[in-house]
């Protein structure tokens, strides 16, 4: 049984920082993928950032490309985003997601985190 258990999420002024964790259970977190996804109210979830098993490769959605950072340490069994000049158009719950079989499509994603809400205020 995979978990994962997301935190770090809280409300910030536009322009400041956050950096949210992602803590996974189970000894095959290093053979995973790993994504991050968002979902504003009343809006589907949508793909934010992604990164290899090995770290090797990353990828970013265009609108936060530049502003967030996806890394992963597989010693602790955790993946970051951290989130640098954010904007009130990045309020949504954030949620970790691991074992994709195609990388950034929500549908294709093996296991979810539950959230954690983010609120960047004007």
């Amino acid at each position: 049984q995979v978990q994962l258990v997301e935190s770090g999420g809280g409300l910030v002024q536009a322009g400041g920082s956050l950096r949210l964790s992602c803590a996974v259970s189970g000894r095959t977190f290093r053979c995973y993928a790993m994504g991050w996804f968002r979902q504003a109210t009343g809006k589907e979830r949508e793909f934010v950032a992604g990164i290899s098993w090995n770290g090797g490769n990353t990828y970013y959605a265009d609108s936060v490309k530049g502003r967030f950072t996806i890394s992963r340490d597989d010693a602790k069994n955790t993946v970051y985003l951290q989130m640098n000049s954010l904007k009130p158009e990045d309020t949504a719950v954030y949620y970790c997601a691991a074992d994709p079989s195609v990388v950034g499509v929500v549908t294709r994603y093996n296991y979810w985190g539950q959230g954690t809400q983010v609120t960047v205020s004007s």
